[in-house]
């Protein structure tokens, strides 16, 4: 076999090998592309009874994974919270059981991001990633 003949033929083997690996590459970008479609989200999920004050146990704080867009749609859809529709969305009377209901006795479900008072209510937060979001009962 001569010199010429053996350089064709290792040009040809790289370059199978580059095309190969570029295939490679595609198919795997794709497919992470493809995973965020039905992504799940995981999240902290709190909530704090009575006036603020909080006594920690391992009852009150859950870490929800869910394929659900909301913070308000993963908890209902989890049981972990309830209440009646609304013009605003979901007005969340019952969070794990425990009822806050302001035409009974002035106090409601508050609903934080962060340790922040939220913007929106929890129909209405999409759900990102690292956040920890809170219920506390608040008069």
């Amino acid at each position: 076999m001569t010199k010429h003949t053996q350089t064709k033929i290792l040009s040809l083997v790289i370059c199978i090998m580059l095309i190969a690996a570029m295939a490679f590459t595609v198919t795997s970008c794709n497919k992470s592309q493809g995973d965020k479609v039905g992504t799940e989200f995981s999240f902290t999920f709190e909530f704090i009874e009575g006036k603020g004050e909080y006594t920690e146990t391992k009852d009150n704080t859950f870490l929800v994974k869910t394929n659900e867009k909301t913070v308000g749609d993963a908890l209902y859809a989890l049981g972990l919270i309830d209440g009646d529709e609304g013009d605003y969305g979901l007005y969340i009377k019952s969070v794990n059981g425990i009822t806050a209901d302001y035409d009974i006795d002035a106090t409601y479900w508050a609903f934080y991001v962060d340790n922040a008072y939220a913007m929106t209510g929890a129909s209405d937060t999409p759900i990102e990633e690292g956040k920890y979001y809170t219920f506390k009962i608040e008069k």
